[in-house]
């Protein structure tokens, strides 16, 4: 599997377009995941990063407009929306919940990849996952998964070190209780991980009771802000 090429989620509760699109778009040079609905394609996202979405949207249950607003909230990931509604108010709709384009269904694939490509091209690259993250007299290395004070290692758990992996690698955003568990695989959901970022804290955190690195958005999350 080549890593390089563009990673695209497609999210759509017919099967056989589903299938029809990861087939198309994977002879076209994308790596390509699905999803039936919103709560598959959360639970894709927190386990991937995607350089787009191919989303629906009429979803059963969360709709595709409901998905894409949530997402905006702490993602910038490109969604190109498929819809059966070709109506003005329909596409306003999508562009205020932050879709970046609309196409109608039925469509033609070549257009869909055009369209892609050309999402793909205005869209900012992707943050490169720092070597080091410092925070105060502490610095973590991600590709070793160590932590260490001065010369002297400071003990991770694997969930821990995936903790902070999982912060470093969406860099300036928030991560949901229930996208940390699934990433790290804190077993518990999101009562479990409030108490991996309470060991952790205790690690990083000068005063680990007034958190100054890893923070708690209230209702929505945890975010990190390194030195």
């Amino acid at each position: 599997m080549n890593k390089d090429l563009p990673h695209i989620l497609v999210v759509d509760d017919d099967a056989r377009l589903r299938e029809l699109l990861r087939q198309y778009l994977s002879e076209n040079g994308f790596m390509v995941v699905t999803a039936a609905d919103a709560a598959e394609a959360r639970a894709r996202l927190a386990m991937l990063a995607f350089d787009l979405i191919v989303l629906d949207r009429m979803l059963p249950g969360e709709s595709g407009l409901d998905l894409a607003g949530g997402l905006r909230r702490n993602s910038r990931v490109p969604i190109l929306m498929l819809t059966a509604m070709g109506e003005l108010e329909d596409r306003i709709a999508g562009f205020e919940r932050g879709v970046d384009d609309y196409l109608a269904k039925p469509f033609e694939p070549r257009e869909l990849v055009l369209r892609i490509h050309a999402i793909l091209r205005r869209a900012p690259p992707a943050p490169m996952v720092p070597s080091e993250i410092r925070m105060g007299d502490v610095v973590f290395f991600p590709a070793r998964e160590e932590l260490v004070r001065g010369d002297q290692p400071i003990r991770l758990t694997d969930i821990e070190a995936a903790l902070l992996k999982a912060l470093i690698e969406r860099p300036g955003e928030i991560l949901s209780r229930e996208e940390l568990s699934l990433r790290t695989g804190a077993a518990g959901g999101g009562r479990a991980v409030d108490v991996q970022v309470t060991r952790l804290r205790r690690k990083i955190e000068p005063d680990p009771r007034l958190p100054r690195y890893l923070q708690t958005v209230r209702g929505r999350g945890y975010i990190l802000r390194p030195d």
